[in-house]
């Protein structure tokens, strides 16, 4: 029996008689690990907040400090602290990716005055930050929004934090047509609140030219990059408010107390939509790539497998887990038109299929918290003898992570229906893997695949 169970009760409510009533404290001198992700924590900043600190103030900055200095800007997505109109380019990038990703027309990003700083758009509530539709003048100078008055549906989205999608706007009165934004052409829209929980930071618009529904892995997608800009946004803003805090002398206790609950929440928040933004793209990308199987989902699954047989510990499982998820990132980027193509793909087609990876990558480099994935996506093509792409690295050279997706893309391929192809049973799959297993595949995979399709 350990001395905690000889005691009775809970590491929890120990902490309420030893930490004066403040049971976040517990979470952080005896359980930090298990209430922050490893990803956030380490085991010297764990040690550094056990520590019995006399002054209660000082000791709660100190937990603030770590906790910001751990959790840096780079770890969210960097769209808060621009002071001049200069800096909000990032907003039109962001905007233009997201009609490529969802195949649609175009794309707005609209803002609260909270999040605008060094923008004026008077007594708007929602400022126009970025669009997809280019300018041959001053976006900002024209001062687009909307008033709280504006019957708009955007406003109404905005208010109500629900999803509008709209195929036919002709249909509908609250749809009055911006100019500036080419928004005369427009026949269907969609409109997504950028919000965690009550906290609504802006909202994104996605337009089309044409009657057109958006399909429903693409909305959730929406969705939840709504979610993600919402809570990251939030957070940001929260470290700000807490950075204040440390620097005033004749702050009370309490005060820094509700500031570190509600930063602590707010991490948690944000890595529970960063998880489901990479799941929901995922299933996009395999909508997008027409598979009939969630082939993203399974083949993430098995890697994970892999990764247990083989004994890897769970942050490596967990990113290669992701890795495997966003293998086929690429092609969220190339037009759906490209894969419902039955006949012979042009040079230029074949060129952007085949590059697909390296697309993928450059994407997956401008969202900052799965950076770690990208060497186990960037190289996954690769070729146990050499003989693959982009670099023809060999054997052990190549990253173990992309070694253990590839047998996992590749089985799961396998065993699954393609529009040219029925699925393969198990054994044919084995067989023809363990044929080229010292060819294409690392022999100690194949060996852990065998291990585990069998166990099943």
């Amino acid at each position: 029996m350990t001395d905690k169970e000889e005691m009775g009760a809970s590491l929890f409510s120990r902490s309420i008689d030893l930490m004066e009533d403040d049971p976040l404290e517990e979470i952080f001198a005896l359980n930090i690990g298990d209430f922050v992700s490893e990803y956030l924590i380490s085991e010297e900043l764990a040690g550094k907040i056990g520590k019995d600190v006399k002054d209660k103030t000082t000791r709660l900055k100190s937990q603030l400090k770590e906790l910001i200095s751990i959790y840096s800007l780079d770890n969210t997505l960097c769209v808060l602290g621009f002071n001049s109109q200069d800096e909000y380019v990032v907003y039109n990038s962001i905007a233009k990716t997201l009609t490529q990703i969802l195949d649609v027309d175009a794309c707005h990003i609209y803002l609260t005055n909270e999040f605008t700083k060094g923008l004026d758009f008077e007594n708007k509530v929602l400022g126009l930050a970025g669009s997809s539709v280019d300018f041959d003048e001053d976006i900002y100078a024209k001062k687009l929004g909307y008033t709280a008055d504006d019957k708009s549906i955007v406003v109404k989205s905005f208010n109500t934090l629900e999803k509008v999608q709209i195929k036919d706007v002709s249909k509908i009165d609250n749809f009055i047509p911006k100019y500036e934004l080419k928004e005369y052409d427009v026949k269907s829209l969609a409109v997504v609140p950028m919000h965690n929980n009550a906290h609504v930071v802006g909202v994104i618009v996605i337009e089309n030219y044409r009657e057109k529904t958006i399909k429903r892995a693409y909305m959730n997608l929406l969705e939840t990059i709504g979610r993600l800009f919402g809570t990251s946004m939030h957070l940001q803003k929260t470290i700000e408010e807490t950075e204040a805090l440390i620097n005033d002398e004749s702050v009370f206790a309490e005060d820094l107390q509700h500031k570190r609950a509600e930063l602590t929440a707010l991490i948690g928040d944000l890595g529970a939509n960063q998880q489901a933004f990479v799941e929901k793209l995922a299933k996009a990308v395999d909508e997008k790539g027409q598979y009939k199987v969630a082939h993203s989902q399974n083949t993430a699954d098995l890697s994970r497998k892999l990764c247990r047989q083989l004994g890897l510990n769970e942050k490596t499982t967990d990113l290669v887990y992701y890795a495997g998820l966003l293998q086929n990132i690429g092609k969220i980027t190339l037009p759906e038109s490209l894969f419902a193509n039955k006949g012979k793909l042009s040079k230029e087609e074949w060129e952007k299929l085949q590059n697909h990876p390296n697309v993928g990558v450059n994407l997956l480099m401008n969202i900052n918290f799965l950076s770690e994935v990208i060497p186990y996506i960037h190289y996954h093509k690769e070729r146990w003898d050499g003989g693959g792409e982009p670099e023809g690295l060999k054997g052990n050279s190549i990253p173990f992570g992309s070694r253990i997706i590839a047998v996992a893309d590749a089985y799961t391929a396998m065993t699954s229906d393609r529009s040219y192809r029925k699925a393969m049973d198990k054994e044919q799959a084995l067989e023809i893997i363990k044929e080229e297993a010292g060819v294409k595949w690392d022999p100690v995979v194949v060996n852990a695949l065998f291990e585990v399709v069998n166990a099943v």
